[in-house]
């Protein structure tokens, strides 16, 4: 099945869902999106690492700082 298909049946799927449905689909859902932005994140850091962009301690702490004035 295509992603257009998918994206039909799962239209349809919520069209006719109940509120208990809704409810789990939707958790089911937003817990994916969180999951990957979490991913993505740890790649990205994962990344910098690996090209060397990364902070000291002292660098950190001093940037920590101003994020609480």
């Amino acid at each position: 099945m295509s992603t257009i298909e998918l994206k039909k049946e799962l239209k349809n799927y919520i069209d006719d869902g109940d509120d208990k449905f809704i409810k789990i689909f939707y958790e089911m859902a937003k817990a994916y999106m969180l999951q990957r932005d979490k991913d993505k994140m740890i790649a990205e850091g994962e990344k910098d690492i690996k090209n060397g962009q990364t902070f000291t301690l002292e660098e950190a702490k001093e940037i920590m700082k101003k994020w609480n004035p």
